[in-house]
């Protein structure tokens, strides 16, 4: 299993929110490079980078950043926030990202998203952020129509590789990660998953490594000193590169 430890940026400095929340932020480091390098010192070779502000907003308020840690890290890099055109898809590849991700446009754009997976394949993936069953978008203030398996098997049928699925719920609350909907994801669909949100111990990351989940995402757990990521490296297995 690929670890992607997070950084969520806004302003330049990586902080972490409560369940999706703008107004429960934490400011962790000013300097999300510096975080980055310590990811790859502990033996992670991935980092899953959120641009807060593009997902509430649109755009791309914090390029540089992430130019940063694409330029001076030798991690796989992916980014989502914000990212609703070919033209932003192709800023982030041209500054070094590996793979962009798709949350909102993904919802409200079929035509860009099939444009996006035609051309780049295994370097879009598609964030399914849910609550209460449903999938959020706006940076999870909206809840769209779409429920968690209809979006999935959408998903699947346009062609998408990759899924991050994060369970709002979970997110940040440190109580532990859904792992009975990701079972249930990884039985009834084809695509490559990425498990987010509440992954809190190393109890869920050896849970998700043994049941055959793809790729977790840490977070807060990383922050607050609760999982270590050499010893979750240690469990997850040999990270090698990020697939794509």
């Amino acid at each position: 299993m690929i670890l992607f430890p997070a950084t969520d940026i806004i302003g330049g400095k990586a902080v972490r929110l409560l369940r999706g929340d703008y107004d429960k932020m934490t400011v962790y480091n000013d300097d999300p490079l510096a975080v980055a390098k310590d990811f790859e010192q502990s033996g992670c070779r991935a980092i899953h980078m959120v641009d807060l502000e593009g997902a509430r907003d649109g755009g791309t308020p914090n390029l540089e950043t992430v130019r940063r840690v694409a330029g001076n890290t030798g991690l796989f890099v992916e980014i989502g926030g914000g990212i609703r055109s070919m033209e932003t898809v192709e800023k982030y590849f041209s500054i070094g990202v590996d793979r962009v991700i798709l949350g909102t446009a993904a919802v409200e754009d079929e035509s860009f998203l099939r444009n996006a997976v035609e051309k780049y394949g295994k370097k879009i993936a598609v964030g399914a952020d849910i609550r209460d069953g449903y999938v959020s978008i706006k940076g999870w203030k909206v809840q769209s129509s779409y429920t968690l398996e209809a979006f999935c098997q959408k998903m699947q049928d346009i062609g998408v590789d990759t899924l991050i699925c994060t369970d709002i719920s979970k997110d940040g609350a440190m109580g532990g990660t859904n792992r009975a909907m990701y079972e249930r994801l990884l039985n009834d669909y084809s695509m490559n998953f990425t498990a987010s949100g509440g992954i809190s111990s190393l109890d869920d990351i050896r849970a998700l490594t043994e049941m055959g989940i793809q790729n977790a995402i840490i977070g807060k757990a990383y922050y607050t000193g609760d999982i270590r990521l050499p010893e979750a490296v240690e469990i997850a297995g040999n990270q090698g590169v990020a697939s794509i």
